[in-house]
Formats: structure tokens, sequence, C-alpha cells
């Protein structure tokens, strides 16, 4: 025997439980980060899915190793994940790496849920790896901190447009009894028939600032609803995706995780043209009726489309498997102080209509092919905008 075949043997008994321990080693630290964790190959297989993954999404580790990751993505993230990562792959440019996204994954019971997602890159000889961190938002304090700066510029918003709604809605109730008490105060002014000048003259004097009063009154509220649909946006060209993931996230924080969203965007029209906060609030105003209209029904879906509209604009869908709307509330919808709940003040849906109407789109409602209500807006094409407006 030679000596370095002993050498040989004696290293190879000891590199095998070397060898061993780290990939024990390894294993116990993706299992014990508190997130959960996968590690995906450079074609998007899952070589590795920690136990908080498996928590999280309802799958065993050894139903998923050699998997495609899409099968945890809501649609369209499902279709694209590959053309997203060959993209990155040529172009080294970053949507997610290093950089961190609030968007939505899918259980294996077909639920969607938000999550924080976080993608880490990093090489094991010459093969690539990406390592994903997922946070889910759904019952987390960790959602107040992170969505917090976005809630409180949607709740600004909210109430700015609610106050403006009553104001509209006030300009147009009260100016009719305005213009009457107008009419009436000048008309007994002139009947006035006592025969004492002095009597005559002062109940004149009086009328007439009653008169000049009631006037100032509706000019004030008519100034109020001028500037008010003459308010000014903060318009700029932004990805219809990236504002229907984050509201779609919002939406969906400390809601029921049963509900299903799928998502199916028209990769082609997904520049727009609007105030980046005042659509999120639309879409979530229009997500969350949609979750609370399901209340109490067995399949809870939701569908959110988009498609080019012509005209220079881009029509986006929000259709729920809900029972639908009320033939007489239907009607009167979009108004100010109409509910279809029993505790609501009925001024979400005139908020969105205010909001989408100052865009220059429009909004409506019909039955759903899910068999509750699909809301539609449009939204201007950043594509077909003149050069002075982008």
């Amino acid at each position: 025997m030679k000596p370095d075949d002993t050498v040989a043997r004696d290293d190879g008994k000891r590199a095998a439980p070397l060898a061993l321990s780290r990939r024990q080693y390894l294993r116990a630290i993706i299992d014990t980060v508190p997130d959960a964790m996968i590690v995906i190959d450079s074609r998007g297989r899952i070589i590795a899915f920690g136990n908080g993954a498996e928590d999280m999404f309802g799958y065993r580790e050894s139903e998923l190793i050699g998997e495609n990751v899409s099968t945890l993505m809501p649609s369209p993230d499902r279709e694209r994940h590959d053309e997203y990562l060959d993209r990155y792959l040529k172009t080294g440019e970053k949507r997610i790496i290093g950089i961190g996204r609030l968007t939505t994954a899918r259980r294996r019971s077909g639920a969607t849920f938000p999550i924080d997602l976080s993608v880490g890159e990093a090489r094991i000889g010459s093969e690539r790896v990406f390592t994903g961190f997922i946070r889910d938002l759904t019952e987390s304090e960790e959602a107040e901190r992170r969505l917090h700066g976005l809630q409180a510029e949607l709740a600004h918003v909210s109430r700015i447009s609610s106050m403006g709604t009553l104001a509209t809605s006030l300009a147009h109730e009260l100016n009719q009894p305005l213009t009457a008490i107008v009419n009436y105060v000048e008309t007994a002014r002139d009947m006035l028939g006592d025969p004492d000048p002095a009597t005559i003259a002062t109940l004149k004097e009086a009328l007439s600032e009653c008169a000049g009063e009631a006037m100032r009154a509706g000019q004030i509220v008519r100034r109020l609803r001028d500037f008010i649909a003459r308010g000014e946006t903060d318009r700029h060209v932004v990805s219809l995706e990236r504002l229907v993931n984050e509201a779609s996230a919002l939406a969906l924080v400390n809601g029921d995780s049963t509900v299903e969203v799928e998502i199916q965007l028209d990769g082609k029209a997904d520049s727009v043209f609007v105030d980046r906060i005042q659509i999120q609030q639309v879409i979530l105003n229009l997500l969350r009726n949609a979750v609370e209209a399901m209340e109490g029904t067995r399949q809870r879906r939701i569908r959110i489309t988009s498609k080019r509209a012509g005209g220079g604009f881009v029509e986006v869908t929000i259709a729920d498997s809900g029972p639908g709307l009320d033939a007489e509330v239907a009607e009167r919808l979009f108004q100010p102080f109409v509910s279809t709940k029993s505790s609501g003040m009925g001024l979400g849906l005139s908020i969105c209509h205010t909001i989408i109407n100052g865009h220059g789109g429009r909004i409506w409602a019909e039955a759903s092919d899910l068999g509750g209500t699909s809301f539609h807006f449009t939204l201007m094409d950043a594509e077909e905008l003149p050069d002075d407006r982008t």
C-alpha cells in the first residue's frame, strides 16, 4: 500500500461527513429563516423550498423540487415569469432582484394573497441561483409599516375626493331651494302694500338684504363646485400592471384568504397617463367592494383584465362572482349617498366616478360572466398621447 493511498482514503473518510454537515447546515439555515425562502436555478426551477415556504403555500418541498417557481404565482406573472427571467439574464435589467416589490402570490388552494418579495442572486460554481425571501402581508404587523406611506396617500385622496363629492352634491341640492328663496322674497317685496311709507321702506330694505345674502350663498357654493370641477391632478406615464398589483395587495391585506384573484392584463396596453395615487384609490375601492359583495357566497373569484378600447383609451375591468346588483340601485350606482351596504355612506363609487371623470375617462357597471358584477373604467393610453402631454 502506498503512503498517499492512505492519505487519500483518510481524506475521503473525512470529506464525506464534512460535505454532509455542510448540506445539513445549509438546510438548517433555509428552514429557520423567519420568512418563506425559495431557491431557484437560472431556468426558474425550484431547487430548495424551506419550511416557512411549505407553511405559507401549502406545498411540501418534495412536490415542488424541479418545478417552475411560476406555480406559486397568479396570472399574469405565472405566464410571464420565464420571460422576465430570460430578459434579466440577457440584459441585466433589474425589476425585482436587489430591489424588492409589493406583489401577490398564489397558495395551493388557489387563494391569492399579498406578499413583500425580495430576491437575491448568487453563483455556485458556474451556476446562477436566485433566492427569494417572501413575507406574507395578510395578517402581519409588517403590512402596516410597509404600506403605511401608500395607505396614507390613498386615505388623503379619499378624504379630498369625499369632500369634493359632498360639495358637488350640496351645490346641486342647495341651488334649487336658494333660487326659490330669492324668488319668494322678491315677490313678497313687490307685493307689500302697507300704506305706511316708513314700514314699506324698512321691509323692502330688509327683504333686499335677505335676497342678497341668499344669492351670495348660492354664489359661494357654485364657486366651490367650479373649483372642484377644475381641480388639477399630478399625472404621469405609469405601468398599469404595477398599479393593479400594488392595489390588489392592499385590498387583500387583512382580507379573506379564500378569495381567488385572477389578473389578465394586456402587456401591449400597459402604459397609461394617470395620477398614480388616484387610480390606485379607484382600483382599491372596486376590489374592496367586490370582496365585500361576495361575503357568504360559495365561490369567491375576482378577475381583473385590460384591453385597448380605441380612441386613445385603455379599458380596465374588475369582475366578481358575487350576487350582482339590484336593478334599482344599479340605476343610481355612482350618485353620492347611494350604497349597496347597510352601513355604507355611499361615497366610494361616487369617488371613483369623480376621479375617472377627472381623468377624461368613464366608468360603468354591467353583469359579470362570473355571476356577479363587472365594473369597467377607461384611462388615457400613454402610447397614443401627443408628445407635449408626456
